[in-house]
């Protein structure tokens, strides 16, 4: 079944002014934490989540593979009852749920009830905004304090980090500058990213 619905793609593009952060074919550029790695594998041009928690980082040359103010751009496609996630602003972390940056969440139907374009556990959404077993495109723009998360050019959530924000769990969850990891949320969800490009902005 993953092949097949692996094959409904649309043509990967990178935009004007946008760079790619991935080549397609390998993990050049991009470090798996320290524990589970062999959750994320390649597949017919997409990086496969799929296995117990673990994160892939960007660790290229673009920006330094630290960011302030960008746009990221990644296409994604959830299997049923999957979970998922891209972080920004975050660090490697060798192990566990990365402290630094913020997720943005990946999950059409999975039992917790954040979906797709919510700023996990900041600024939620609830509606189901895309389809499992349909590529669909996040969109994250991060300026200033500023965070606006779109799914297919629709808007799914905003939030402006109040001045001396802390969030209540965590420190290090404040916008910053940073890198981005991709998720691999449990061993019963499936999740695939491919075409993850971004664009700086000055």
């Amino acid at each position: 079944m993953l092949a097949a619905t692996l094959n409904l793609s649309a043509a990967d593009k990178v935009e004007k002014g946008f760079k790619s952060l991935w080549n397609g074919k390998d993990f050049t550029d991009w470090k798996k934490a320290n524990e589970n790695e062999d959750t994320f594998t390649i597949k017919d041009g997409a990086i496969v989540a799929q296995g117990p928690r673990a994160h892939l980082y960007y660790v290229g040359k673009v920006g330094n593979h630290d960011f302030k103010d960008f746009e990221l751009k990644v296409d994604c496609m959830t299997l049923p009852n999957s979970n998922g996630g891209i972080y920004f602003h975050t660090a490697y972390q060798e192990k566990s749920w990365p402290d630094k940056g913020f997720e943005v969440q990946v999950n059409n139907s999975h039992t917790d009830w954040r979906r797709t374009g919510g700023l996990y556990a900041v600024a939620d959404q609830k509606e189901k905004l895309a389809e499992d077993g349909k590529w669909f495109t996040e969109h994250i723009v991060v300026k200033g304090d500023s965070v606006k998360i779109y799914v297919d050019g629709k808007l799914a959530s905003e939030w402006t980090q109040p001045a001396g924000w802390q969030h209540p769990q965590f420190k290090d969850r404040k916008l910053s500058s940073g890198t981005f990891a991709l998720q691999g949320h449990d061993p019963k969800s499936t999740v695939m990213y491919k075409n993850i490009r971004v664009k700086i902005l000055k």
